[in-house]
């Protein structure tokens, strides 16, 4: 079974740089199978994809948040990490990391807020 656990700041003050880092454990993110993903739910609205990184290292994101969003990793940590810059109180929202193959495991989730 994969685990999938997030971490970093709860709050991030307008304008700066979100950034969180997604550790897991019963799989490498390296496996060739498995989509490592970004995933947000904003306070009262859907789930929002924002981005995957491949076992290749390779990124690809949401077209409405591109020019903002950054995926990384560190392989020797088997860790993912997400970087959101110029955030707005519109970036409220828990953040979640995800490994999607025929099956699909969630982290728990982390609340990020926004505010000054």
């Amino acid at each position: 079974q994969v685990q999938l656990q997030e971490s970093g700041p709860g709050q991030v003050k307008p304008s700066q740089t979100l950034s969180l880092t997604c550790t897991v454990s019963g799989d490498s993110i390296t496996n060739r199978n498995v989509a490592w993903n970004w995933i947000r739910r904003p306070p009262g609205k859907g789930l929002e994809w924002m981005g995957i990184i491949a076992y290749d290292g390779s990124t690809y994101y949401n077209p409405s948040l591109k020019s903002r969003t950054s995926i990384s990793r560190d392989t020797s940590k088997n860790q993912f990490s997400l970087q959101l810059s110029s955030v707005t109180p519109e970036d409220t929202a828990v953040y979640y990391c995800n490994a999607q193959w025929v099956w699909s495991y969630w982290g728990q989730g982390t609340q990020v807020t926004v505010s000054s």
